[in-house]
Parts: structure tokens; sequence; C-alpha cells
């Protein structure tokens, strides 16, 4: 397999193509394509080429395209592309927990004339219940398509209805048995089906040790569950036991790499969901609260080095070492709270207190903050400062304790009121810690010099 690259020589040759509806060239180009690879094409060029572009291709590959597109560039272009009638030709071919999210994009009004189109009332029905649950919830990411059996028949029996209902699976990771309730009793592997004798009842070979979650599970849970165990899918239940749908690993996957882009940019200040290309006034309203945040908190650290003027005015080297009191705690706490963000998100060091954990945080603060208060001292007495080499010396080993301490306990703190802990790994911690290593450090001084 070659990976394919997109240039902008390409871009051109496609564009010019398209301009020239020259319909052999492109369909010869595409057929060189994988879907995903297609997709990528798409975001280069515009929407009314696009929509000429993948309208010449089948309506298998065409939905495999659509399915590969970032769900917020998909929302605005079928918006502005396509029809309804188009629209269900390809929902058509969808999975069930695909086509949800594609119509969920859209307005009510459309997803009706696309659910009243189908020509698969099963995948309408599908699609209905699948929209109803949000998607950051087990519900939200199932699928309804699977292959499921009683427990009451024969292999062979189950045979021919692996035939029938495969025929609208993509992907059969395991048999799904079910009792006249439909209630999900456990597994079976294709291997058990194909090695036991064709009279043998389901009940007698299949596997009632399975892991699966319920409708309402959060997709972290589920992730963590399939991370855990090794699965390949997990079987989706409601409140009553009975099988609902799967969940697939593919599905998971990007669920998770969405979660961490959100994570990403919320610790780098950014709120909602923002793209390099979006428009001005959208990366400007994603980025301003928290940089207003940063420049309150700036401004409050002014206010407390304003307060200690008389101070300054009586040892004037007080202002030359602000900077690495306010930079070594937003440092510390970034290290800190991230790798609390990190156990919190992987679930590890749960049966660790929080006494433990401060501890343990607060002796890995001394040991760094006697090492820096050390070196930032033998650089004092080589500019000059004897007077000031116990107040950096002290006011470092502080401020390291006290940004840990922050950094360790703001995230737990988001974490147990239900808000994502990674914003406390962001400008918060940054700012919150310029304000208290100043301040530390200001203090001090005071203390010390006996200003």
């Amino acid at each position: 397999m070659t990976t394919f690259e997109l240039t902008k020589e390409y871009i051109e040759k496609l564009e010019a193509a398209i301009e020239q509806k020259d319909e052999k060239l492109l369909k010869a180009e595409m057929d060189e394509l994988y879907p995903a690879d297609i997709a990528g094409i798409l975001l280069e060029l515009d929407g009314a080429q696009g929509h000429y572009l993948i309208t010449l291709l089948d309506t298998e590959t065409g939905a495999e395209i659509l399915s590969h597109i970032d769900p917020e560039v998909r929302k605005t272009f079928i918006k502005e592309q396509f029809t309804v009638e188009e629209i269900a030709k390809y929902v058509n071919i969808f999975d069930s927990d695909d086509a949800a999210d594609l119509l969920n994009e859209q307005t009510i009004e459309v997803r009706e004339k696309v659910i009243a189109l189908l020509d698969d009332r099963e995948q309408a029905r599908f699609i209905i219940d699948l929209m109803y649950y949000p998607k950051d919830i087990a519900g939200g990411l199932m699928q309804k398509e699977l292959v499921k059996v009683n427990s009451n028949w024969t292999v062979s029996e189950c045979v021919e209805e692996i035939r029938r209902q495969a025929e609208d699976v993509e992907k059969v990771f395991a048999i799904y048995v079910i009792d006249d309730d439909q209630k999900l009793q456990g597994i079976v592997s294709l291997k058990q089906i194909v090695l036991a004798r064709k009279n043998t009842k389901i009940e007698n070979i299949l596997d009632d040790d399975i892991v699966f979650v319920e409708t309402t599970a959060k997709a972290e849970e589920v992730a963590e569950l399939m991370q855990k165990y090794d699965l390949e899918a997990i079987p989706v239940v409601n409140t009553l036991g009975r099988l609902l749908g799967r969940i697939t690993i593919d599905d998971v996957i990007d669920f998770i790499t969405d979660k961490a882009e959100e994570d990403i940019q919320v610790m780098a200040g950014i709120t909602g969901e923002a793209e390099e290309d979006d428009s001005v006034w959208q990366l400007a309203k994603a980025r301003l609260p928290w940089l207003v945040v940063g420049v309150a908190g700036s401004l409050l650290a002014a206010t407390v080095i304003k307060s200690f003027e008389a101070e300054f005015q009586k040892v004037a080297a007080l202002a030359a070492f602000i900077p690495i009191m306010g930079s070594t705690g937003g440092n510390v706490g970034i290290q800190t709270s991230s790798l609390i963000v990190q156990s919190l998100a992987e679930k590890t060091g749960i049966t660790t207190s929080l006494w433990q954990r401060l501890l343990k945080i607060i002796l890995v603060a001394l040991v760094n903050g006697l090492v820096i208060g050390a070196l930032a001292g033998a650089y004092i007495y080589l500019i000059g400062e004897p007077d000031l080499f116990l107040v950096v010396c002290f006011s470092l080993l502080s401020v390291v304790v006290l940004a840990s301490f922050m950094g360790t306990v703001t995230p737990l703190l988001l974490d147990k009121i239900g808000v994502n802990p990674a914003i406390a790994s962001g400008p918060f911690i940054t700012t919150a810690n310029d304000i208290i290593g100043i301040g530390t450090y200001l203090i001090i001084a005071d203390l010390l010099l006996h200003l």
C-alpha cells in the first residue's frame, strides 16, 4: 500500500477536470484512492466542486467518503450542496450510528424529510432510536446492526440466521445470544459454531461471562472497558438487560480522538471546538475568554506588586526576581496538574488517598525546590546580592510547594464537581500560580529583610 500525498498540483489538476466536466479522468483518479483520501481532497475543493465529484462515484463509495469528513465540515457541506433525496440515498447505506450522527447535524425539517424517504424502514427505525441518545453516552455510540440468535436454537438454525442477518452487518465480531424476552444471555464465537455439531443447542456452547454496558454508561467508561479487556466490540443493553446494539472499536477510537483534541484545546485556553480554517471571529471567540482571565490575573499580580512599592524603593534588586517566581510557579503547577489529569483520564492511582497524593507531591516539591533554590542562591552571590540569598531560596522553595499543592488539588476538585479537569492544566493554573508565586516572594522578602 502506497501512501497518498495530497499536493497543490494534484488539486489544481482535479479542479481543471471538474471545470471541464471530465468525468472519465475524475473517475479514473478516484478509483485509485481510498474513501478517506477522497474525503481529504473534498476539504481542498469548494462546496460545489466537492458535490460534483462525490456524485460521480457509486453510492457506497460516496457514503463512506461522507463518513470520513469531519462532522462540522460535513454539516455545512451537506446543508449547502445536497438535496434531501441525495442525503437519503447515502443514509440508506450508512450504519445506523453514523446515519444518526449525520442527521443530528441537520435541521429537524431535513431529518424528518430524509427519514421519510428511506427505503429501508428498519434502518429508519434504528436511526430514530439512536437520535434520542446524547453522543457522550453508550447509547450515542452504539449501532443497531448486529447478529443475534436465540439460546434455544440449534447450531444449524443459528447458521441460517447468521447468513440472513450478516448481509446487513459489515463486521461480525461475535454472535450475541438472547432469550425469548430479548435479554442478553451471552456470546458465541464463530469458531464454536463451526466446531459444534449442527444439532447442538446454542445454550450449551455460549459464553455467559461477558462484558456489557447499559445505554446510559458514559462514553469514557465504555472506552476504559474496551481498553481494559481488549475488546473489538461491546454489547449494549437497556435497564432491563435487553440487547439493543453494540459499540465497535472504531467508534470508541473516534470518541477518544475527539476527547483528546478537546482536552488539548482546553489546556491551551481555547473554549469550544476551534479549527485552523475557522473564521477570524470564531477563532477569536474561542480564545478570548481565557485571554481575559489571563489579563485579569496579570492585573491582580500587578496590584500585589504595587502594594509593595515602598519595599522596592528600599531594595530595588527585589524586582529582578519577580519573573522567576511567576514562571516557576506556573511551570510547576502545569507539570503537577498534567500528571493528575492524566491519571484521572486513565483511571490510574484511584486507590491512592488524597493525603497520600499530597504527601508524595510535597516531598517531590521539596526536592525540586531545594535544588532550584540552591541554583538561584549561587547566582545571587555571583551578581553581588548576598542579602537576597535567603529571600530567593525560601521563596522558590515555598513557590514550588504551593504550586504543586495547587496543581494537585485543583483538578481533583474540578473532577469531583463534574468539570473537565483539563481546565486546571491550562491558563487557570498558570495565572493562579503567577499570583501565588509573586505574592509569596514579596511576603517572604518583607519578613526576612524587615522592610
